[in-house]
């Protein structure tokens, strides 16, 4: 059975797909802290809508296949492949997210990728 938190993380997921920018920051907890682990984190809704504005506006198509999930209090795990489509060109980039939440926000992300693949399928 779902936890509150694991429905939230799914929802946030989805909401990937509207590619709204404003729709997703708005999952976020003001100090909160998104990290592409290997790249630096970014620390607040402003260096946040940053890295997310790279990504999303140039996307024609946004999809967040969640494969597993599971949570230990307000920890969640997802086991993922994100899958993008720009200028008709598609990557399908396998990733381990943590999720911590707090009040029903995202108060971390740290998600963990291999680089060379998201480069490779990139170019």
């Amino acid at each position: 059975m779902a936890t509150e938190n694991e429905r939230l993380v799914e929802e946030f997921c989805g909401a990937w797909a509207k590619r709204d920018v404003d729709g997703i920051l708005g999952y976020f907890a003001p100090d909160a802290v998104y990290h592409n682990i290997p790249l630096d984190p970014a620390v607040g809704l402003d260096a946040i809508r940053a890295v997310l504005e790279m990504f999303v506006p140039p996307a024609d198509e946004i999809e967040f296949v969640i494969h597993k999930i599971m949570s230990d209090g307000d920890t969640v795990f997802t086991e993922r492949t994100d899958r993008f489509v720009t200028d008709g060109k598609s990557i399908a980039l396998p990733v381990a997210g943590v999720f911590e939440l707090q009040d029903g926000k995202i108060t971390a992300w740290r998600d963990y990728f291999d680089l060379q693949t998201f480069m490779t399928q990139s170019a």
